[in-house]
C-alpha cells in the first residue's frame, strides 16, 4: 500500500471523503501511478495531484478507476458529485474586494449639477392679485407643533414599557441573547457512551460493527465514536468522544498504525479496523 501524504488541512470534508476513496481504490488495484495512467488514460502527474486532494478529478478518471477495480460506480460517483459542488463552491469565491473597488463610485455630472429643491419653511409668499393669508400661516405652525408633541409622547409611552418589562422580570434578555446561552448548554455538546465487549475475537463499542468504513479527519458519527472507544480501549487517547474525527483522534490512529505496521496515513480503512477489533 502507499505511503500518503497527508491531506490539505483546507480541503471540504466532502471532498477529503472523495480523494480517501480513490486512495483506497489506487492501493486495491495494486497499481503503480504509471500503471494507473495507462490502463485509465489520465497521466501519471495528474493522477498525483488527485489523490493528493490538489485538484479534483474529472468524472471520467473516477469512472475510469472504479471499472479498473470492478467496482459499481454509481456511489463513487454520488461521492464526486457532492465533491464537485463543494470545490467549484470553493474556487467560485471571489477575492476580497480591494480599497479602490469598495470606493463609492462619483455621482453622474448630471445628477451633480441638478440642484437639490428644498421644501420652504414658511407658505410660499403671495402672488400677484393675493394677499398674504396670517391665519394659514398661524395654522400651519400650530399642526407642525401638535405633530411634534405627539411624537415626544408615543417615545414616552416606548421608554416606561421598556422599564416595566425589564423590571418585572429582572434584567431584560434579548432573544439574541438567549439563543447564544442555548447553544453553549452542555446538552447540546454531542456525546456517545463507549459499551466495550469481545464478540467472536473482535472488540466492538456499541456504536458501530462496520470492518470497512473509510474515515479521515472532518469525518462525524457514530462510526468515528466507534474508533474512539476502541482507541482508547487499545490504549491511544483520542480525545473526548464525540464522534468527530479531530486533530487528536487522528493522531491516535497515527501511533496506533505505527505500532501496528500499518501505512501511517491517519485514515481509517479496513486495515487500521482489523487491528482495532483484532
Amino acid at each position: 500500500m502507499s505511503r500518503w501524504k497527508a491531506l490539505p488541512a483546507e480541503l471540504d470534508p466532502s471532498a477529503r471523503n472523495l480523494v480517501v476513496r480513490l486512495r483506497w481504490l489506487k492501493d486495491h488495484s495494486g497499481l503503480s501511478l504509471r500503471q494507473l495512467a495507462s490502463k485509465s488514460g489520465y497521466s501519471a502527474s495528474s493522477w498525483e495531484r488527485y489523490l493528493g486532494g490538489r485538484s479534483l478529478p474529472p468524472r471520467g478518471a473516477v469512472e475510469a478507476l472504479a471499472s479498473i477495480n470492478g467496482e459499481e460506480p454509481s456511489r463513487l460517483l454520488a461521492a464526486w458529485e457532492v465533491a464537485a459542488e463543494a470545490w467549484n463552491g470553493r474556487t467560485a469565491t471571489a477575492p476580497p474586494a480591494s480599497t479602490a473597488d469598495t470606493a463609492p463610485a462619483p455621482a453622474p455630472a448630471a445628477a451633480a449639477a441638478e440642484p437639490i429643491t428644498a421644501v420652504p419653511a414658511e407658505p410660499p409668499g403671495p402672488t400677484a392679485g393675493h394677499t398674504a393669508d396670517p391665519v394659514r400661516g398661524r395654522a400651519f405652525q400650530v399642526a407642525v407643533a401638535a405633530g411634534v408633541a405627539a411624537l415626544l409622547l408615543a417615545a414616552s409611552a416606548a421608554a416606561v414599557l421598556v422599564g416595566r418589562m425589564g423590571t418585572d422580570g429582572g434584567a431584560a434578555t434579548s432573544p439574541t441573547s438567549s439563543a447564544a446561552a442555548a447553544m453553549s448548554s452542555p446538552s447540546a455538546v454531542p456525546g456517545y457512551t463507549c459499551r466495550v465487549e469481545r464478540v467472536d475475537g473482535l472488540w466492538y463499542a456499541g456504536q458501530s460493527d462496520t470492518k470497512e468504513e473509510l474515515l479521515a479527519n472532518g469525518y462525524a458519527g457514530p462510526e468515528v465514536a466507534e474508533v474512539q472507544c476502541l482507541l482508547e480501549r487499545a490504549g491511544y487517547a483520542p480525545g473526548d468522544i464525540d464522534g468527530i474525527y479531530g486533530p487528536l483522534t487522528e493522531r491516535a490512529v497515527t501511533r496506533l498504525q505505527r505500532d501496528a505496521g500499518l501505512v501511517v496515513d491517519g485514515i481509517v480503512g479496513p486495515h487500521t479496523w482489523g487491528a482495532l477489533r483484532g
